[in-house]
């Protein structure tokens, strides 16, 4: 199968809160070969602002967002393994979602977008792999966002995959994580640009995309990192009053500018608050208070960051512990990078030994 860009057409797709997506569209990227026995295939879920270019290939040179990790003689081996990766729905990465423009008026969807979950993120991918002929995955795979994604892929799908590596995630939202997430809600919302939602690339809503992206930035990160990065000796004076003095303003002006148009205000919100409304319990049974135990698992890999804030250690330990209540073989790893949330993309050697070590026995 080529590795190249591709689109899967979605019709007829149920949301879970209501609403039918007609002629919406999935845009996916893959490495690597799908074997004839079509049991080698890993599916990799991405994180809220991520997209399907998770790593470089033939027809797309630029680096991907978790190229380290993926590719020939890589962590996740594409000699070895067949690889997908999607841009969520609901995203403006290729992927339909509220930007996209609504077959019925040609305009985009805005808030007429149906509402968003992980479920319905968790359904396309699974409706995209069964489309390419693939029973069951090797192993899915899902940092931050993606990983609760996974968990609701295997809530819905019970045998949708026989391993999952789980990182940086939790069963739910945990009410920091949320007052965080609200803040930077609140902030694109209440920008005068945004307008109810008709802002134009003219009148975009920069100041409320900036502070929102500033404080996911505060939350993905340590206070241990930021203290180490950036010393106080580095203060200059401001050429404006209260303008940018110290290092850690321009350190979040600068990668705030860079996101700011990068991805769509709308799309922002509905990925946000899927994140906040998902809760694993949801699925628990009556009577039951472990919500996988339908789930047909072999083996699970969580791993967490002990500096991660926004998804602590009790919530990767939840997870394991929920699994290894099942049939689930399930074990969990504590790292100690200090670059919090995002340290699955920051410490390559950490992250390269565990997900390699894992997927070599498998």
């Amino acid at each position: 199968m080529a590795n190249h860009l591709q689109q899967y057409k979605l019709n007829g797709f149920k949301m879970k809160h209501g609403g039918v997506l007609n002629h919406a569209i999935l845009a996916y990227e893959t490495w690597g070969v799908l074997n004839k026995q079509k049991d080698n295939a890993i599916l990799i879920l991405t994180g809220l602002s991520a997209d399907s270019h998770a790593a470089s290939h033939d027809k797309h040179e630029t680096a991907g967002w978790w190229e380290y990790i993926l590719g020939d003689n890589k962590a996740i081996d594409t000699k070895k393994w067949f690889v997908i990766c999607a841009s969520s729905l609901g995203s403006c990465k290729g992927t339909t979602g509220p930007c996209s423009p609504n077959p019925l008026t040609k305009l985009p969807y805005k808030f007429s977008f149906p509402d968003l979950s992980l479920e319905d993120i968790a359904n396309s991918a699974y409706e995209l792999i069964q489309s390419l002929g693939i029973e069951q995955l090797k192993c899915v795979v899902g940092p931050s966002m993606g990983g609760m994604t996974a968990l609701a892929l295997i809530l819905q799908h019970p045998k949708a995959t026989k391993h999952m590596i789980n990182i940086a995630s939790g069963c739910h939202s945990e009410p920091f994580s949320t007052a965080i997430r609200s803040m930077q809600r609140e902030a694109i919302l209440n920008d005068v640009n945004f307008n109810d939602g008709n802002y134009s690339s003219e009148q975009w809503p920069t100041q409320g995309m900036k502070q929102a992206r500033k404080m996911g930035m505060l939350s993905y990160r340590s206070a241990s990192e930021w203290k180490e990065r950036f010393p106080r000796s580095l203060r200059q004076r401001p050429h404006k009053p209260f303008g940018i003095e110290f290092p850690v303003e321009a350190y979040l002006e600068h990668h705030a500018d860079k996101f700011v148009h990068q991805f769509d205000p709308i799309s922002y919100l509905y990925l946000s608050r899927a994140m906040d409304w998902f809760d694993a319990y949801d699925y628990a049974q009556e009577n039951e208070s472990n919500p996988f135990l339908h789930v047909k698992l072999d083996t699970a890999l969580i791993i967490g960051a002990k500096s991660d804030l926004l998804f602590p250690e009790s919530q990767q330990l939840e997870i394991a512990q929920l699994l290894n209540g099942t049939n689930t073989k399930a074990q969990v790893n504590f790292t100690d990078s200090i670059q919090g949330h995002d340290s699955f993309l920051v410490d390559k050697e950490t992250y390269s030994e565990l997900v390699k070590k894992y997927l070599s026995n498998l």
